[in-house]
């Protein structure tokens, strides 16, 4: 008599998994290469999914995504660990209907992910190294203490507006603001009552702390600068005028690989330095700079776009070219690309950048 064979095997076949990622939990679409399996709610475990993997889908090849967002890498790592072949996508590039946009759920969200992925509609972002990460995580936190720093600097200034108190001549000019000698005058002022003056010094002594705070890691930014890892790489990109050191850190942690690109369009495309296009038959019409693009890269490439056009002569001209003709916030945006190539081509082709002759 014959038995039936009760054991499973999916060797050669691929199941494909998208996972909506929460805190706590996880929701998990489960697609083979025919039908959706399942879906289903399940605890915050990489470990957890890979066990139900195995004991559902035996011998078959697993692949998994989710979006990148609060959670960072660790489940992509953790998954690959497992020898899961997973992805990290950006949100906005997963496909989704009109019906998923007006219904948005944790079902829905998981569904369009396994879905899209077992198309093959999706493509992953880049994974950083846990290294990069790690230091590119200090270059933000001291970003973070610059701004925590601005805050305490207007709640000071905005406490001695509204009690009616007046900088003396000699602090009259900005320039002379937050100097040693402001901080001792600020420390002397006395309100009519104890509970005023006790609520200013406690903003004096955060302002202080924040300070330190601030000087103590710009200092950590400066050796890790010096480290094997980014000291050449630190006089390539600081050669170019307008980039320092924080600029430079900042670009090298969050980019660290240049041959990932391309081409200078696709860097620029990265940082957002690139124009916005509708086109429709014979009409075609270019517009600002696209919405979408690295906050971080972009904000300190016009700050450094700023400083390049009174230091590099090449560029001094260009931006009073370009103011004839647009405004200078418009105009800055020109520069800032022209630092982005410049960027791409010191680090691309290993030379540091030589100044132009106007």
């Amino acid at each position: 008599m014959q038995t039936q064979r009760k054991e499973l095997n999916f060797e050669g076949q691929s199941i494909f998994v998208g996972i909506d990622v929460h805190l706590k939990s996880w929701n998990v679409s489960i697609f083979t290469e025919h039908l959706h399996h399942k879906t289903f709610n399940q605890l915050a475990s990489a470990d957890l999914l890979s066990n139900y993997l195995g004991l559902n889908f035996p011998g078959a090849n697993y692949y998994s995504v989710y979006e990148a967002g609060f959670s960072g890498f660790w489940i992509h790592n953790r998954l690959k660990e497992l020898g899961i072949n997973n992805i990290v996508v950006n949100p906005v590039d997963v496909p989704t209907t009109g019906k998923e946009k007006m219904r948005k759920t944790d079902k829905i969200d998981s569904n369009k992910l396994g879905r899209s992925l077992r198309a093959k509609e999706l493509e992953g972002i880049y994974i950083p190294s846990q290294k990069s990460l790690e230091d590119r995580s200090l270059i933000r936190v001291r970003s973070s203490i610059v701004k925590d720093m601005v805050r305490l600097k207007l709640r000071i200034k905005s406490m001695l507006r509204f009690h009616g108190i007046d900088f003396p001549a000699e602090f009259q000019n900005k320039g002379s603001h937050w100097s040693k000698r402001f901080m001792n005058w600020l420390k002397e002022i006395q309100l009519q009552h104890a509970s005023g003056t006790y609520a200013l010094n406690s903003l004096i002594s955060q302002a202080e702390q924040q300070r330190a705070l601030l000087l103590a890691t710009t200092k950590r930014v400066k050796e890790l600068s010096q480290s094997d890892a980014y000291v050449k790489k630190m006089e390539l990109i600081t050669s170019i005028p307008g980039v320092g050191i924080i600029t430079g850190m900042l670009f090298l942690t969050e980019i660290e690989d240049i041959n990932r690109f391309e081409n200078q369009d696709k860097f620029a495309g990265l940082i957002g330095i690139v124009p916005n296009c509708h086109s429709t038959g014979e009409d075609e019409r270019k517009g600002e700079i696209t919405p979408r693009g690295h906050n971080y890269l972009r904000k300190a490439l016009i700050e450094s776009s700023w400083i390049a056009v009174c230091k590099d002569p090449a560029l001094s001209k260009a931006f009073s070219d370009y103011c004839k003709r647009m405004e200078p916030n418009k105009a800055i945006i020109r520069i800032a690309r022209k630092i982005t190539n410049r960027i791409y081509s010191v680090l691309k082709n290993e030379k540091k950048y030589e100044p132009r002759i106007v």
